[in-house]
């Protein structure tokens, strides 16, 4: 079975991760639009503990289409990249004189969409 390879997307889906979406998409901003190894360069050396969990996805993202599709790793770009806002865990801090303080706890759902660079 023959198919263009040009148009192929591949996604990789991260849900629930324990980090507000905020400090997610401040990362995944620096990498929307670049190709692969730029991408995985990048955030291996910038200082956010966001990077880890998003290199990761990155590399599933790559694997799924080597294995799946048999795209080439050094073809691909991510062409879409989106942080979603999942559930807040909700817990209670004692305080003084009984009291209860609220601590929330933010998710977020990491999509990465990757494909093959148009030449």
């Amino acid at each position: 079975m023959k198919f263009d390879k040009s148009n192929l997307q591949v996604r990789a889906l991260a849900k629930n991760i324990r980090m507000s979406a905020h400090k997610a998409r401040r990362v995944i901003n620096q990498i929307r639009g670049r190709s692969y190894e730029q991408a995985l360069m990048i955030l291996e050396f910038m200082p956010y503990r966001a990077c880890y969990p998003i290199l990761q996805l990155i590399s599933s993202a790559a694997a799924n289409a080597n294995h799946n599709l048999n795209l080439s790793r050094t073809n691909l770009i991510i062409s879409e990249a989106t942080v979603d806002e999942g559930t807040v865990l909700k817990r209670f801090q004692p305080r003084a004189q009984g009291r209860g303080y609220p601590i929330h706890k933010p998710t977020c759902h990491i999509t990465i969409i990757v494909k093959n660079k148009i030449e």
